[in-house]
Order: C-alpha cells, then sequence, then structure tokens
C-alpha cells in the first residue's frame, strides 16, 4: 500500500518594502498627531486688565492671564514666566483687553535713562556692540572746519544697537543709538545741533603713557 502524500508546506515569503512602507505610514501618522497637539498647545500671556499709559509700572495684579495659541510669536508677549517679581514699566499706551508686548514695556531704569541716537564722527571702534558701555567725547565745532578740545558729554552710556546712516546723517561716520540719562540729554542734542565732532569711547579704552 502506498504511502501517502503529504502536501508540501509553503514558505513565507517577506518582502522588505512592506517594513519600509509601514514604517512610512507611522511617521506620517506621529507628524500628524505631533502637528495637531501643536496647533492646540496655548500659551500663558498677560492682557491688560484696564488702560495703561506711559510710566505705569505694572506687577502681577494689575494684569489678567489668558490662554492663547502664539506659536513661535509667544516670545514677544509678556508671559508669566517673563515678568520679573519687581514689575516692569510701560512705555507706550496698552488699551483694556490688549496683550501686553515685550516692546511696550522696559526696566524701572527707563523712569531715569531714555533712548537717542547719535552720529558719530569718524569709525566706530570694532570693540563696540550693543550692550558696550562708552563714554561720549566731544569736540565743539570752531572756525576752517577745526575743532576745539575734546571733552566728556556722557559717561557710562549703553549703546543699544548700530544704526545705518542715512539722509542728512550719512557721512564717514556712524550712528548709534545708546541709553542715557535723562538730565544728558540736552547737552547730547545741543553737541549735535551745533555740529560737534562726537565720539564713543569703550569705557576699559587705556591711554598708554
Amino acid at each position: 500500500m502506498s504511502a501517502a502524500v503529504r502536501p508540501s508546506r509553503k514558505r513565507f515569503w517577506f518582502d522588505p518594502r512592506f517594513s519600509i512602507g509601514i514604517g512610512l505610514v507611522i511617521t506620517a501618522i506621529v507628524g500628524v498627531v505631533a502637528i495637531v497637539a501643536n496647533a492646540d498647545a496655548t500659551t500663558p500671556v498677560f492682557a491688560a486688565r484696564e488702560p495703561l499709559t506711559v510710566g505705569d509700572t505694572i506687577s502681577r495684579s494689575d494684569l489678567a492671564t489668558v490662554q492663547v495659541r502664539l506659536g513661535s510669536t509667544a516670545e514677544h508677549y509678556l508671559t508669566t514666566e517673563t515678568l520679573p517679581t519687581e514689575g516692569l514699566v510701560i512705555t507706550r499706551t496698552i488699551s483694556a483687553g490688549e496683550l501686553i508686548p515685550m516692546s511696550a514695556v522696559g526696566s524701572h531704569a527707563g523712569l531715569t535713562l531714555t533712548n537717542i541716537v547719535v552720529a558719530l564722527h569718524g569709525a566706530l571702534p570694532a570693540s563696540i556692540g550693543p550692550g558696550s558701555v562708552v563714554d561720549l567725547w566731544s569736540a565743539r565745532a570752531g572756525e576752517q572746519g577745526k575743532f576745539g578740545p575734546p571733552a566728556v558729554l556722557v559717561d557710562g552710556a549703553e549703546i543699544v544697537r548700530v544704526v545705518a546712516s542715512a539722509g542728512f546723517m550719512a557721512g564717514d561716520g556712524v550712528s548709534v543709538e545708546i541709553l542715557v540719562p535723562k538730565g544728558d540729554v540736552a547737552a547730547v542734542l545741543e553737541a549735535m545741533a551745533n555740529g560737534s565732532a562726537i565720539a564713543a569711547v569703550p569705557v576699559n579704552t587705556r591711554v598708554e603713557q
């Protein structure tokens, strides 16, 4: 009697492209979930409870916290993490209910300091940039294009930014925005109006004998 013929087993054939396809599908799903999650993410930021005017000092009790979707623009607004315990000073009028932009607040130093753009005579030293502390020197314009002896106009002024010269301020020099005591503003404006030569000297500059 002949032995029964056993059916042969089929081998499972694995195609690598199949696993790659599954991986792509999973990656797409994860990406969509991440996008949806980020779209729903909110950031706690401050809004004005009532109109705020220039010079007002604000603290947490003066503000309302609201949850808004700001995404990458959150850094431009005052949040619960960026408000210092000593509060801030308003530098421009803010309406009631308006979100408070970082550009509209300043430190208490703003009560005694102010920003002013100054046209300098000559090139700016390479060591000077935003955040540098400088002494402003000026020399009064004299006859035949000559200048008088220089003297310190403002000491300990902070450079805010370097401004591209344009219009009547263009020339061989450069302009800088500086933070100076409000009591020195009149002297700086007078020197500029009189055509004095103004230079910025780093406070750590040493004159070799």
